[in-house]
C-alpha cells in the first residue's frame, strides 16, 4: 500500500483534497467515486512508506476490531448490496469512511484480496478470529446461491440477537456480582482488622470461649499468618483453571456442568438452543446441505457439550435417520420442540419452524433473564444472613456470657 494525495470535486462542485492509502492510482479513484468525489489530480506522496508507518505508541493504543464493528460492517454491506453497488466500490467506500485504524486495515486487506481475484468468503477467512466459521460459511453460501444481500441481513440480525442476550445476562448479573464482591471484601476486612481486636479482649477472660468464637478467631489467625500463601494459591488456582478450560476435555466438562447450575443453567441452555435453532434455520434456508449446516452450527453454539450433541445429530442424519429422531436422541430438546421439528420435516417447512423454535427459545430466555435477579436475591440474602449470624454469635456470645457471670457474682 502507498499513500496518494488527491484533489477533486464533490457532488456540489466544491474543490476538496486529501490523502488515501491504495495499491494504485486506480484504487484511489475507485474510493473517491464511491464517496461521490470526482478525482481531478492523483499523485504518489514521496516517502509514503515512512509517513505511513505507525510508531509503537500508536500501535500499543490502537483499539481492536470488536463485534460491534462487524455488526456495523454487515449492516452497511447489506445496504450497499441492496442498492446495487459493486463489491469493490462498496469496500472502497467503507474504507474511506471508516474512522478506526484497525477497521481501516481490515477493510484494506479484504480489498487487496478481492483485487487479487479471491472470493469474498476467502478474503474474510483470512480473518477467521474476527468473523468466525459460521459468518464465513454463510457468506460462501450467499456467493454460491446469489443471495448475498439476504445473507448479510440475516447475519446482522443474528449478531444483534447474540449481543442482546449477552448484554441482558450481564445486566442481570451486575447486582449479584457487586454484592458478592462486597461480601468478600467485608470478610477480609473483618478477619484482618476487626476480629484481632476482639481476640485481644477475649484473652483477658481466662475462660473457654464458645465454639463459634474459637472458630472465628482460628480462621482470622490462620488468614493473618498465611495470607501470602493464600494469594499465591489463589493466583495459581486461577491460572490452572483457565489452562484446564482451554483444553478440549476441560471445556466440555465445564460446558456440561454449566447447564446444570441452579438458576443460571436453564438460561444458558435456552440461549444456546435459541442460537442453534436460528443458526440452523439460517443455514438451511440459504441452501446449505443439512450435514454441512450442522457441522458449522456445532462450532457456533459456543458450548462444547451442546456442540457434541449437534454433531451426534449430524452423524445420525448421515446414516439416513430422520432429523426428529436424531434430535430426540440428543436429550436436550423439549417435547414441544421435538414435535415442531417432526411437523416441519413432514411438511417441508423445517426452515420456518426452526425460526419459530428460535423465537420461542428467545422469548423464554428473555423471560428467564428478567427473573434472574429476583431468583438470585433470596440466595444472596440467605448467605448474608448466615455470615452476619455467625459473626454476631462469635463476637457477642462471649461478651454475653461474661455479663451473665458478672451479674451472677454480683447477685451472690
Amino acid at each position: 500500500m502507498a499513500i496518494y494525495a488527491w484533489r477533486g470535486r464533490n457532488n456540489r462542485g466544491e474543490a476538496v483534497s486529501g490523502k488515501l492509502d491504495a495499491m494504485s492510482e486506480g484504487g484511489v479513484a475507485d474510493q473517491l467515486l464511491a464517496i461521490g468525489v470526482a478525482p481531478v489530480h492523483i499523485a504518489l506522496v514521496e516517502g509514503s512508506s515512512e509517513t505511513g508507518a505507525e510508531n509503537w505508541f500508536e500501535k500499543l493504543n490502537r483499539k481492536p476490531v470488536v463485534e460491534q464493528d462487524i455488526m456495523v460492517f454487515s449492516r452497511q454491506m447489506y445496504t450497499l448490496n441492496k442498492a446495487g453497488v459493486p463489491i469493490l466500490r462498496a469496500f472502497a467506500g467503507l474504507q474511506a469512511s471508516a474512522d478506526k485504524p484497525a477497521m481501516v486495515d481490515l477493510l484494506k486487506d479484504i480489498r487487496s484480496s478481492l483485487d487479487q481475484g479471491r472470493e469474498l468468503s476467502a478474503a474474510l477467512a483470512r480473518h477467521m478470529n474476527l468473523f468466525g466459521a459460521f459468518y464465513v460459511s454463510m457468506i460462501k453460501v450467499g456467493e454460491m446461491t446469489g443471495r448475498l444481500t439476504e445473507v448479510f441481513q440475516r447475519l446482522n440480525e443474528h449478531m444483534e440477537f447474540e449481543r442482546d442476550v449477552r448484554e441482558r445476562i450481564k445486566q442481570a448479573m451486575r447486582y449479584p456480582t457487586f454484592v458478592m464482591i462486597a461480601m468478600a471484601i467485608a470478610v477480609v476486612i473483618l478477619n484482618i482488622f476487626v476480629i484481632p481486636v476482639f481476640a485481644k479482649v477475649f484473652e483477658g477472660f481466662h475462660t473457654q470461649l464458645p465454639l463459634i468464637t474459637r472458630g472465628l478467631l482460628g480462621f482470622s489467625g490462620w488468614m493473618l499468618s498465611w495470607w501470602p500463601l493464600l494469594i499465591a494459591l489463589g493466583m495459581g488456582a486461577s491460572v490452572a483453571v483457565r489452562g484446564y478450560l482451554r483444553t478440549e476435555k476441560g471445556r466440555y466438562q465445564w460446558d456440561s456442568r454449566k447447564l446444570k447450575l441452579p438458576v443460571i443453567g436453564e438460561i444458558v441452555l435456552k440461549a444456546t438452543l435459541a442460537r442453534f435453532a436460528r443458526s440452523f434455520a439460517l443455514s438451511s434456508q440459504s441452501g446449505v446441505p443439512l450435514v454441512q449446516a450442522l457441522t458449522v452450527v456445532a462450532q457456533t453454539v459456543d458450548n462444547a457439550y451442546i456442540g457434541s450433541r449437534i454433531e451426534q445429530m449430524r452423524d445420525g442424519i448421515e446414516r439416513g435417520e430422520s432429523i426428529s429422531r436424531c434430535a430426540a436422541a440428543t436429550g436436550v430438546f423439549t417435547p414441544v420442540v421435538l414435535q415442531m421439528i417432526n411437523v416441519g420435516e413432514e411438511t417441508g417447512e423445517l426452515d420456518n419452524l426452526l425460526f419459530e423454535i428460535a423465537g420461542m427459545y428467545e422469548r423464554e430466555t428473555d423471560y428467564a433473564i428478567k427473573g434472574l435477579s429476583a431468583a438470585i436475591e433470596p440466595i444472596l440474602l440467605a448467605i448474608i444472613g448466615v455470615l452476619v449470624l455467625l459473626l454476631a454469635l462469635g463476637v457477642f456470645l462471649p461478651l454475653w456470657n461474661m455479663g451473665q457471670a458478672a451479674m451472677g457474682r454480683g447477685g451472690g
